[in-house]
C-alpha cells in the first residue's frame, strides 16, 4: 500500500514537473515578444528583442475591459455632460508621451488608436462629432494624420538646375500634445454614489505653418470610448515605479490616473468656456477658474444628494 501510495506521488510531482518546463518554455517562445498584448507592434520601427531579454519567465498578457454595472434611466437622480482636456506635457500624464516597449505595444498611445483603425478594430468619427454620427473610413484618417506633402524648389547636382522636389513628411507622434474627452457623472440611487463614465475620446495634434510657427492644436477624430475599451484592455501603461505592475489603458481611465481640466460641461448654447472668457491671458485664467469651480461643484453634488 506504502508503495502505491509512493508511486503515486513520484508521478503527480513528475507530471507537475512536465507542466512546469512546458510552461516555461511556452513562456520563452520568440514568435511573439514576451509580455506582449499579442498583437504585432504598433509602430513599425520598434523592434522587439530578439533573446529573452529579463531575469524570470513572463508570459503573454491579455487583458479584459473592467465590466460596468448597467444603470437604469429611473435610478439616475441628476446627470451632467462634461468635456475635459488631458495636456500631454504635464508630469502626471506622460504616459501618453512614453515610446512604448514589449507590454505597451512598443509605441505611444496615440499610435496604439492609429493601429487600431487601420486594423478596423476601432471606428473613427469626424472631427468636431462628438455625438459619434458621423463615420470616417481609414483612408479619411490617414489623411488628417499624415502631414501634408510639399513642394521645393532644389538645385540639380547634375544639371544646375533648380527643380520642383515634392518632400513626404511622415507622422510624427510627439505632435499630439492634448486629448479632449466626453464624460457624463450622474448619481445611480440604486449604487448610492456619484459616477462617471467617459463617452467619447479625441487626439488632438499642434498645427503649424509653412515656416514651422505653431497655428493651434485641433481634434484629429473622436472616438466612441465603450467600443475602444476591449482593445486599450490589451496594452499597458508604463508605471515608472514597479515595472512588474501595470495599469492597463483601460484601468488606467477607469482609475482617473490622468490629470485634466474641465473645458465645458451642458448649456443652452452649448459653448466651450473660451468662447464666453476669451483666449487671451485675463480669458484663460477665467476659464481655468470656471473649470475648478465647475470640478467643485460636481464632487459636492454627491453630499447634496445625500443631504437634501
Amino acid at each position: 500500500m506504502n508503495i502505491l501510495k509512493s508511486n503515486k506521488l513520484n508521478f503527480t510531482v513528475a507530471l507537475l514537473m512536465g507542466c512546469s518546463v512546458a510552461f516555461a518554455q511556452k513562456g520563452a517562445t520568440k514568435d511573439e515578444p514576451v509580455g506582449a498584448p499579442g498583437d504585432a507592434p504598433v509602430n513599425d520601427q520598434w523592434k522587439p528583442s530578439l533573446v529573452e531579454d529579463g531575469t524570470y519567465d513572463r508570459v503573454p498578457h491579455k487583458g479584459i475591459p473592467i465590466p460596468w454595472q448597467h444603470v437604469r434611466e429611473a435610478d439616475v437622480l441628476w446627470s451632467k455632460k462634461v468635456w475635459r482636456e488631458i495636456d500631454t506635457r504635464e508630469k502626471q500624464n506622460i504616459a501618453f508621451r512614453y515610446q512604448g516597449d514589449e507590454n505597451t505595444g512598443g509605441g505611444m498611445f496615440i499610435e496604439i488608436l492609429i493601429d487600431g483603425i487601420k486594423k478596423g478594430k476601432i471606428v473613427a468619427y469626424s472631427t468636431y462629432d462628438d455625438r459619434f454620427t458621423s463615420k470616417l473610413t481609414k483612408e479619411q484618417v490617414m489623411e488628417s494624420v499624415s502631414p501634408k506633402d510639399t513642394k521645393m524648389d532644389v538645385e540639380d547636382p547634375l544639371t544646375g538646375q533648380m527643380v520642383s522636389k515634392v518632400i513626404h513628411h511622415d507622422f510624427d507622434p510627439n505632435t499630439v500634445s492634448k486629448y479632449r474627452i466626453r464624460e457624463e457623472w450622474f448619481f445611480d440611487r440604486n449604487q448610492g454614489k456619484m459616477l462617471v463614465r467617459i463617452v467619447g475620446i479625441a487626439p488632438m495634434k499642434d498645427e503649424y505653418d509653412e515656416n514651422g510657427n505653431y497655428k493651434t492644436t485641433a481634434p484629429m477624430f473622436w472616438l466612441h470610448y465603450p467600443d475602444i475599451r476591449p482593445t486599450l484592455a490589451n496594452y499597458e501603461v508604463f508605471n515608472p515605479s514597479n515595472e512588474v505592475y501595470r495599469y492597463t489603458w483601460d484601468e488606467f481611465f477607469e482609475a482617473r490616473q490622468f490629470s485634466s481640466k474641465i473645458t465645458k460641461v451642458s448649456n443652452p448654447l452649448d459653448s466651450r468656456f473660451e468662447d464666453v472668457f476669451g483666449t487671451d491671458a485675463r480669458g484663460k485664467m477665467e476659464s481655468l477658474y470656471e473649470s475648478q469651480q465647475n470640478a467643485t461643484e460636481i464632487f459636492n453634488k454627491e453630499h447634496d444628494m445625500w443631504v437634501y
